[in-house]
C-alpha cells in the first residue's frame, strides 16, 4: 500500500515516460467525464434545492408562523425533507462522483461502459427526488436519516448497484500491484454503505425491531453513515489531495494504516452516545461512550500525518483552492471528533442531547468536515474534465469564506445556544417556555450563519455552471487565489 498517486518527481524519469503517464491519465479523465460530471451537476442542483430548504426551516425555528397555513412547508416536513436532500441528494451524489474518478485514478484503468454508471446516477436522481416529495406530502417514515419510504429505497439500492458495481471492478481490475491509502477509504465506503443501509430498512420496515429497539437501530444508522460513508470518502479524498497538491508523499505508511483499521473498528460503534440516559441496558451506552473516545487515536493519526506531510508546505495554503478546503476539512474532521467525544460523556450529555448542541455536531461532521474536503476535491477534479481552469479566482475566495465563517458561525451558535438551552431545562424553576426562549437569539444568529452559505453556494454553483458550458480559462496554469510569488512553486 502507498498513500499517493505519484511520488515526488525523479529527475532520471524519461521525458517520453512522463508523457506516456499524462496521456493515460488523459485517457481515464475522459473516461469518466460524463458520469462524474452527471454526479456534480446533480449534486449542486440538490445543493441549492437543500439550502433553500434550510433557510426555510431555519427562519420557521425563530418565526414559526412563517408559511403554517401550508401543509408541505410545515417545520415537521420540511426539515426532514431538507436533511434528507443534503444527505442523499447533494453528500452522497458529490462523494460518489469524487470517489469514481479518484478510484479509476489510482487504479490507472480507464472507466467502461460510463453511460451505465450515468444511468444509475440517473435512477438515485430519481429516488430523491421521489423520496423528497413524499416527506413533503406526509409520507415519512419518522425515522431519522431513513424518512424516504420504502419504495424509493428500492430505486435508491438498483441505483447504487449500478453505481458502486463499477468502483468495484476498478479496484479487482486495477494495474500494478500496489493498492494507496485512499483506495482502502473508498472501498470500504462503497462496501459499508450497502450494508448499512440494507441492515436499517430491514431492522426498521422490513422485519422490524420493537420499542425502543428502533431508536437504536436508527441512531445507529445515523452515526455509521455519517462515519463509515462520509466520513472514509472524505478521508480518503484528503489522502489523495494534500499529497497530490504539494507533490509529496504522505508522511507515514504505519501511521495512515493504524489510522484506517481503528477508524473503522471504533467509529461503527459511537451512535448509542445519543440514548444516553434512554431505556437501553447500561453497557450499550458504555460500550459506544468508550468507543468514542477511543476514535482520539484515529484522529491524532490522521491529524498527525496531514500535519507532517504538509510541514514546509503551509504557504501554499495562500494560492491553492484544493488545498484550502482539503486542510479546513481535514481539520475540522479533529474538531467534530473532539466535540463528539465531549458530548458523549454522560454528566455533559445530560444538558445537550435535547438541544441544539447535537445539531452543531452534525453540521460539523457533514458540512465543515465532509462538504468542504469535496469542495476541495471539486476544485481539481472538474478542470481535468472540462479542459479548462476556473475563471475567476475571486469568487473562489467568496466561496471559501462565506463557507468557513458561515459554519463557524453557526457552529458556534448552535453550540452555545445548545449548552445555555440544556442549562434552563435543567433548571426546575425556570418554566418550559422560558428555557425555549433564551435560545431564540442563537436560532437567529443560526440564519444568519445560513445567509453566508446561501451566498457561497449560490456563487459556487455560478462558477461551476460557467466551467460546464465552456467558459472557464483557457490557460494551462491553475486558477491562483491570489498572485503566485515567484518563488512559489504550489499545485492546484
Amino acid at each position: 500500500m502507498n498513500t499517493t498517486e505519484i511520488p515526488l518527481k525523479d529527475p532520471s524519469v524519461s521525458a517520453a515516460a512522463s508523457d506516456t503517464e499524462q496521456l493515460e491519465r488523459a485517457y481515464i479523465d475522459a473516461s469518466t467525464r460524463v458520469p462524474v460530471l452527471m454526479f456534480y451537476t446533480s449534486a449542486i442542483a440538490w445543493l441549492i434545492v437543500g439550502t433553500v430548504l434550510a433557510m426555510v426551516v431555519s427562519f420557521k425555528l425563530h418565526s414559526p408562523d412563517l408559511f403554517g397555513d401550508i401543509s408541505f412547508l410545515t417545520w415537521g416536513r420540511l426539515r426532514p425533507a431538507h436533511m434528507n436532500t443534503m444527505v442523499y441528494g447533494w453528500a452522497s451524489m458529490a462523494g460518489m462522483g469524487t470517489a469514481v474518478w479518484l478510484m479509476a485514478r489510482l487504479c490507472r484503468v480507464t472507466l467502461r461502459f460510463p453511460l451505465l454508471l450515468a444511468t444509475g446516477a440517473a435512477f438515485w436522481n430519481l429516488g430523491v427526488l421521489i423520496g423528497v416529495g413524499a416527506i413533503l406530502l406526509g409520507d415519512s417514515t419518522g425515522f431519522q436519516w431513513l424518512e424516504f419510504p420504502r419504495y424509493v429505497a428500492v430505486i435508491l439500492f438498483v441505483a447504487y448497484t449500478l453505481m458502486a458495481s463499477w468502483a468495484v471492478l476498478m479496484f479487482r481490475h486495477r494495474r500494478g500491484d500496489q493498492i494507496y491509502i485512499t483506495q482502502w477509504y473508498l472501498l470500504g465506503a462503497f462496501l459499508w454503505f450497502p450494508w448499512l443501509y440494507a441492515a436499517g430498512q430491514l431492522m426498521l420496515f422490513v422485519v422490524p425491531v420493537q420499542g425502543v429497539l428502533q431508536s437504536a437501530v436508527t441512531w445507529w444508522y445515523a452515526n455509521n453513515l455519517l462515519f463509515l460513508w462520509f466520513g472514509a470518502i472524505a478521508l480518503g479524498t484528503a489522502y489523495y489531495m494534500i499529497p497530490k497538491v504539494i507533490g509529496r508523499p504522505v508522511y507515514s505508511y504505519h501511521l495512515a494504516t493504524i489510522g484506517f483499521w481503528t477508524y473503522a473498528l471504533f467509529s461503527s460503534w459511537t451512535g448509542m452516545t445519543r440514548l444516553i440516559d434512554g431505556p437501553f441496558p447500561a453497557w450499550m451506552i458504555t460500550a459506544s461512550i468508550a468507543a468514542t473516545i477511543l476514535t482520539m487515536i484515529p484522529v491524532a493519526t490522521v491529524g498527525l500525518n496531514h500535519h507532517l506531510t504538509m510541514q514546509g508546505y503551509f504557504p501554499l495554503l495562500r494560492y491553492s483552492p484544493t488545498l484550502r478546503f482539503t486542510v479546513f476539512g481535514a481539520m475540522s474532521y479533529t474538531v467534530f471528533s473532539v466535540i463528539g467525544v465531549l458530548i458523549s460523556f454522560r454528566s455533559v450529555a445530560s444538558y445537550v442531547n435535547f438541544s441544539q448542541a447535537s445539531i452543531a455536531y452534525t453540521h460539523l461532521g457533514l458540512y465543515a468536515f465532509f462538504t468542504m474536503t469535496i469542495f476541495g476535491s471539486m476544485y481539481y477534479i472538474v478542470p481535468r474534465l472540462v479542459g479548462r481552469e476556473w475563471r475567476y479566482g475571486s469568487l473562489i475566495k467568496l466561496h471559501f469564506w462565506a463557507s468557513a465563517y458561515g459554519i463557524g458561525l453557526m457552529t458556534l451558535m448552535l453550540l452555545a445556544g445548545g449548552f445555555l438551552q440544556g442549562s434552563n431545562l435543567e433548571n426546575p424553576a425556570l418554566p418550559f417556555s422560558e428555557s425555549i426562549e433564551t435560545v431564540l437569539p442563537y436560532l437567529r444568529g443560526r440564519s444568519l450563519a445560513g445567509i453566508l452559505l446561501t451566498v457561497s453556494h449560490f456563487i459556487f454553483a455560478y462558477h461551476f455552471g460557467l466551467m460546464l458550458l465552456g467558459l472557464g480559462r483557457t490557460s494551462t496554469v491553475p486558477t491562483f487565489l491570489n498572485p503566485v510569488e515567484a518563488e512559489t512553486s504550489g499545485g492546484h
